[in-house]
Order: C-alpha cells, then structure tokens, then sequence
C-alpha cells in the first residue's frame, strides 16, 4: 500500500505540470492585454508599457510559465493583477463555497441514484423501472442552468417558498445542490443498475437465495457490496466534474464560489487567477481519484493495489 500510495503521488506532478502548461498557453493565446485593462482605457502607450514592465508580461513565455511553477511550488501563486491581493487569498475566500456546493450536490445524487438504481435493477422491465430510466435520461439531456432557472422561478418566485440567489443558509442551498446534482444523480442511477443486473445473476447469489437468506440481505450486503466498485468511480468523477463544471450554477444563483471567480478573471486576463485556481482544481481532482482508488481495497479485499 506505501508503495503504491508513493507512485501515485509521484504520477500527480507531470498531471499538474501539463493540466498548468496548457492552461498558461491558452490564457496567453486569448485576445486581449492585461495591462490594457489595468491601466485603463485613456492610458498612454508608456504607461501601458510601465504596467507589462511591473507584471512581468514582457518576459519570455517560457520564462513566466517557469516563474509561476518555481513560485507555486513554495505556495506562492502570485498576485492578482486585478486587485493585486495574493492570489491564494482570492481563492480561499470562494474556496470552500464551491466544494461545499460540490459536496452537497454530490450526497444528493448519491442518495437518488443509488436508491433508484437498486430499485430499478431489482424491478426490472417494470414500470416503475421505466419511469426511472425516462427520468434519468431526462435527468441526463436537461441543461442544468434552465433548470436552475425553472426552480427559481417555481419556488422563488411564484410561491416564494425559497431565496432567489446567495449561498450560506440551509434554504438557499437547496435549489442549487438539486440543479447541480440531477445530471449525477441520473448517471449514479444509471450505472447502479447495470451493475446491480451484472452482480445479481452470479452465483453466489443465487447460492444465497437458494439457501434461504432473506431478500434484503441479499441484495443490500451481497449484491450491493461488489456493484459498488463502478458506481464508486462514477462518483469520484462526478466530483471533479462538480467543482470544475459549477460555473453555470454559479453564475445562475449568484454565488460568489471559485468557479464564477474563474469566469470573472478569465474576462479580466487576470492570468495568475486563473492559473492558479485551475491548478488547486486539478490538485483536488486528482486527490479524489486516488481516494476512490484506495476505497477499491475496502470495498473488495481481493482487489489488490500494485
């Protein structure tokens, strides 16, 4: 296990180093210059130079994209060139907003696909497998910013039941985390059940049926336990997909989390942002793929970690 935990935080670094380097080519390839921006619309050609000049955008390519990696590496990720604060605290103050929806979103379709997914495998071809199936593939087609738009105009606006915008009590989360978590909570559902039909048919449960063990057991402890490992890694995605893929939901409900900060500096050529903000994304999603990989040992005792 130490030895396999080593090669897989050693196998992070060239992840992090390309997920950086084709991040940096593609901020340097968008139209528009920072220092323009900053220094303003009526700012002569000289004090737009001076502005490069201070940021450092007259060096070589290579020479920034090695700045902001040998910076990096002692935590250093910069300062904006918006506001000039460290980058670090532009991003720990929206930070947690985004894993928090990620999280949220993610129980959520853990706890709808799961449950449909064993009831649409142990009910198959019924109705009410179909109805879950039409469901999840409605799920899976609908954008998720009209249907955040559609939630808030049904519960916020028509019975006012919950807040239009913002993030922070228990009433405000609900209509994000159900906009965020349907498209997971459909892929969840849908993987559960194939791989609950694959287990089900095996015979060591026929065995155990034969041998009297009530349904429940059956299928919770014997069956559930091996379908799991796909589902397992379904989820462990989702997550990486949710922080990085919550721009939209942001934007709709007005949160001010990691992923509208994103868009804010990508429209603003605020490099050191985006750069690093992508670069946390990607440490983070690569940390949850080794911890689902880890959990394949729990789960199932035979799987070995090499």
């Amino acid at each position: 296990m130490f030895i396999y935990t080593v090669r897989r935080l050693l196998q992070t670094i060239p992840v992090l180093i390309g997920v950086t380097l084709v991040v940096f080519l593609m901020m340097h390839l968008i139209p528009g210059d920072p220092a323009q921006i900053i220094a303003g619309e009526s700012a002569t050609e000289q004090q737009i130079e001076q502005t490069r000049d201070r940021l450092g955008l007259n060096d070589p390519l290579p020479v920034q994209y090695a700045t902001f990696v040998g910076n990096a590496v002692t935590g250093d990720l910069g300062n904006s060139i918006r506001s000039g604060r460290a980058v670090t605290d532009e991003i720990s103050a929206r930070f947690w907003i985004t894993v928090e929806l990620a999280f949220y979103s993610t129980l959520l379709s853990i706890f709808i696909g799961l449950i449909a997914g064993i009831v649409s495998a142990t009910r198959r071809n019924s109705p009410l497998d179909m109805f879950i199936m039409v469901f999840a593939l409605f799920g899976l087609s609908m954008p998720n910013f009209w249907l955040g738009l559609m939630l808030i105009q049904y519960f916020a606006l028509n019975i006012e039941w919950l807040p239009v915008s913002g993030w922070g009590t228990p009433a405000s989360i609900i209509l994000p985390v159900i906009t965020l978590g349907t498209a997971g909570a459909a892929i969840i559902a849908r993987m559960t059940r194939s791989s609950m039909l694959e287990v089900i048919h095996q015979d060591y449960i026929r065995t155990a049926r034969a041998k009297g063990v009530k349904e429940r057991y059956v299928v919770y402890k014997h069956a559930l336990r091996n379908a799991l490992i796909p589902v397992v890694t379904v989820v462990g995605l989702q997550f990486g997909v949710l922080l990085g893929g919550a721009v939209l939901t942001e934007t709709v409900f007005a949160i001010n989390g990691l992923g509208r900060l994103v868009v804010e500096a990508i429209a603003q050529r605020d490099f050191p942002i985006v750069q690093g903000a992508v670069l946390i994304l990607a440490l983070l999603f690569v940390l949850v793929n080794f911890a689902v990989d880890i959990s394949y040992r729990f789960l199932n005792k035979r799987i070995e970690l090499d």
